[in-house]
């Protein structure tokens, strides 16, 4: 699979930059606005560029530290650092939804309990992709301390692999371990807390191929109050690189 060019980003809410949003401003007023949550080592590039799916919705993508215009700060390793961080820094524009795939999701959940227990807005939808429920437990061996070569290993193996090129060049990879041994960390030091239900609409999205299971994505149904769709979609982990088409027409509003 290439690797799409590079999308130029801006970073915005209606209050000026914000370093935690990536997107590309629509010519006309939004008709709602999406904020995806990428996965571990993930850039919001890949997000920002399904804008030119969703006709009227001003896509975002989240930004860490650690990656991307970021890359130069520190990343976080604490989930509830990272989501204390965003929300200092960040209003959600009405009427959105949230996007998670992979790490994303749970990070896209903590973001809607944190909401909730403040009492700020919620978002109409919170769309959880190839990630088991967060109440299940956690099984596996720490991955942010493995060595290089072992951490390209297990990525090669379990997502797809990093694109020949990047691969290729030690300065690239030297760029992007880092963020992927961040996330993996901060998912390795995440502890689920008990809170209840959330009243938010829930959207549980997986690909047959994927090795999360069925039962692992039914199990996010406890976590929602409100109705709860799941969809599955022909391919693995990333099933959406392969056609975006199927995956646009269930973000749509």
């Amino acid at each position: 699979m290439t690797t799409p060019p590079p999308v130029p980003l801006l970073g915005g809410t209606p209050f000026g930059r914000n370093p935690w949003l990536n997107g590309r401003p629509l010519t006309v007023t939004p008709e709602r606005h999406l904020y995806c949550f990428p996965h571990s080592g993930g850039l919001p590039g890949e997000y920002v560029r399904w804008g030119q799916y969703l006709s009227g919705t001003q896509v975002y993508g989240v930004c860490p530290p650690g990656r991307g215009s970021r890359a130069a700060e520190p990343a976080l390793t604490d989930l509830h650092g990272l989501v204390h961080g965003l929300l200092a820094e960040t209003e959600f524009v009405a009427p959105y939804d949230l996007f998670g795939h992979s790490l994303g999701a749970l990070v896209a959940y903590e973001v809607t309990r944190e909401l909730a227990a403040r009492g700020r807005p919620l978002p109409e939808r919170l769309v959880v992709s190839a990630f088991p429920a967060p109440h299940l437990p956690r099984r596996g061996a720490r991955l942010s301390a493995l060595p290089d070569e072992d951490l390209v290993a297990v990525l090669k193996e379990r997502y797809g692999g990093i694109p020949p090129q990047i691969a290729a060049d030690p300065d690239l990879l030297a760029l992007l371990l880092p963020a992927f041994r961040a996330d993996f960390a901060l998912l390795e030091n995440h502890r689920y807390r008990e809170s209840g239900p959330l009243p938010v609409p829930l959207v549980v999205l997986g690909g047959e191929a994927d090795s999360v299971t069925p039962e692992q994505l039914d199990a996010w149904e406890r976590h929602s109050t409100a109705p709860v769709r799941r969809h599955t979609f022909a391919g693995g982990h990333f099933y959406f690189r392969d056609d975006m088409a199927p995956l646009a027409a269930v973000l749509a509003p």
